[in-house]
């Protein structure tokens, strides 16, 4: 029997791509360049991590093919999150789970948003939940009270992505905020990516301030995990893994609760353990 390798440290949050890939169509974004699984590996192994999770890039539609490779050449070391069509059939979701996705993403960036209460979508949440899958999510935090309720009541487990894009940091003065942070007191299927404060203009004392109105609503740090957003499209020239492992060593100096961020939780949350 193979033992698996001890949990140092999980990077819950990272992309690979190519250029020379099939895009989806209508897409906000196409890379220039390639973001290989090796390089992230070297970042990690320098940073001290042992595994990570692998995110489907929204501009690679449904065609999760890059991560499955991945997948299959490191079964113990990777877990992903795939893009799916919500009428995705039930023999297609066995097989990526039988690889290592344990979610599925919705990047509703710049989309309308749908009723998610409606039949459809919660008989594909249902079918999420039921294989112990998450969705991840990404919209800002205005919208999230609007949106993350009648997801969760379908019984699946929701990740919020990227500290939920709180623009200029959560005010709990802004009605919008507020709501959403009662559904973090309310509903404890819901965790954050505490990734990316770059894509929500959080200095390090915006991130803070953030982290403590968050860490409040969820109770403590148990429902958090960390994520490097490797390779930061878009955000290249003002942050690096380096960086990000910097900056979350500032925003949670205590090693026992960074413990917790880096091992303990992503470990359960994506089945690691």
């Amino acid at each position: 029997m193979t033992a698996h390798p001890p949990i140092r440290g999980i990077d819950t949050h990272a992309h690979i791509f190519r250029p020379d890939l099939p895009m989806a169509a209508g897409r906000r974004y196409s890379p220039a360049y390639a973001a290989e699984l090796s390089d992230w590996f070297a970042l990690q192994d320098k940073a001290g991590f042992s595994h990570g999770v692998l995110i489907q890039p929204s501009f690679l539609g449904t065609d999760n093919s890059l991560i499955e490779a991945a997948l299959r050449a490191h079964p113990q070391r990777l877990r992903a999150v795939a893009v799916v069509d919500p009428g995705v059939t039930a023999e297609e979701l066995d097989r990526l789970g039988a690889l290592g996705f344990v979610g599925a993403r919705l990047n509703l960036v710049g989309r309308d948003l749908e009723d998610y209460g409606a039949a459809a979508w919660q008989y594909f949440f249902r079918r999420l939940a039921s294989r112990r899958w998450q969705v991840e999510i990404q919209r800002r935090f205005d919208d999230l009270a609007e949106v993350v309720p009648a997801i969760a009541d379908s019984g699946v487990t929701v990740v919020i992505d990227h500290f939920g894009l709180p623009q200029g940091g959560i005010d709990p003065a802004i009605r919008r905020h507020a709501d959403f942070l009662d559904v973090l007191r309310r509903t404890p299927a819901v965790w954050v990516k505490l990734s990316a404060p770059y894509r929500a203009g959080l200095t390090p004392d915006l991130a803070a301030r953030s982290l403590d109105l968050l860490r409040a609503a969820c109770g403590g740090s148990h429902r958090f995990v960390w994520g490097s957003d490797w390779p930061h499209t878009q955000h290249e020239a003002e942050t690096g893994y380096a960086a990000e492992v910097s900056r979350l060593h500032a925003l949670i100096p205590d090693p026992a609760e960074r413990a917790q961020i880096l091992v303990r939780n992503p470990a359960t949350l994506f089945q690691f353990d």
